[in-house]
């Protein structure tokens, strides 16, 4: 899906953007979308992200080459096989009666982040920034600056599943929550051509609930999404936006797991050659 849209920004500087949205596990797939990017001779300038497209993001933006697509793979490797996000319940009833707010310790994906990633933004070859949930301005904040890791922890910090992330005094919540996928500030950070990595939940038709489970997940996943569809309904001429396919076939609307290696594998793969065809059919990307 190709949409264009034009912004002074972008007239003044004509950047390439990658947004990343979030999405857990599922983000696996943009491991896959990104490898298929660079190959194509995609040379982002700016990355945005949010959730588990801000860990993906950080890690491209410090390497954005095909070694840099290889670290992400084997972050994801260490988070589906270091039992990172436990299936325990024993541990997971403990986690919740020692601290009320969630179930895993964010001690694990905070190691992994230091060890893998660039201490600060600085640091980074490329501009990236992400965005977290502010609780106390009930509203979105956006990283670009400071300690990479408690940005990206900040940005993940899933509600139930991890405790708010506390920075100077304010607590942060997943990005998620208050950008889905932010096509929006790519644009006001002049972006003239964008290309979307989503996981392929937007690809899925919403349809009236038959159920109480229903009910819940359809009213999450509008509120999650609407923002998005707004954003692209209302789009000025003159910048190109790609929204890459995922090559997910069926995709759940929740995804609450984040182990099961050969998942995460299959997931990148599949999201590889999606966007490797949706690519090639595209005259003038570079």
């Amino acid at each position: 899906m190709v949409r264009n849209m034009e912004t002074d920004a972008a007239a003044q500087t004509g950047r390439t953007a990658v947004v990343l949205g979030g999405g857990g596990i599922l983000g696996a797939t943009q491991v896959g979308m990104l490898r298929a990017l660079l190959e194509s001779g995609v040379r982002p300038s700016l990355i945005v992200g949010t959730s588990v497209g801000a860990l993906n993001g950080a890690a491209i933006a410090a390497d954005p080459t095909l070694t840099g697509v290889q670290t992400l793979a084997e972050i994801w490797g260490s988070l589906a096989e270091a039992s990172m996000f436990t299936d325990n319940v024993i541990a997971r009833a403990s986690t919740l009666a020692r601290h009320r707010t969630h179930l895993y310790s964010p001690a694990p994906l905070r190691k992994l982040l230091a060890s893998r990633l660039p201490a600060t933004f600085a640091e980074l070859s490329i501009e990236f920034q992400c965005v977290a949930s502010s609780i106390e301005r009930a509203g979105a904040h956006w990283f670009s600056a400071g300690s990479l890791t408690d940005a990206v922890m900040a940005s993940c910090a899933v509600p139930g599943l991890l405790p708010p992330v506390e920075i100077g005094g304010e607590h942060f919540l997943d990005g998620g929550l208050v950008h889905s996928i932010p096509v929006g500030r790519a644009l006001a950070l002049g972006a003239a051509d964008v290309f979307v990595l989503h996981v392929g939940r937007i690809e899925q038709p919403l349809r009236p609930p038959r159920s109480l489970w229903d009910v819940c997940l359809t009213s999450f996943e509008v509120a999650r999404r609407h923002r998005f569809v707004e954003e692209m309904a209302n789009l000025p001429e003159n910048v190109r936006v790609h929204v890459l396919p995922s090559g997910e076939e069926k995709m759940p609307l929740m995804s609450m797991r984040y182990r099961h290696p050969a998942a995460v594998a299959g997931r990148i793969k599949r999201g590889y050659r999606a966007a490797s065809e949706y690519l090639s059919g595209q005259a003038g990307l570079t």
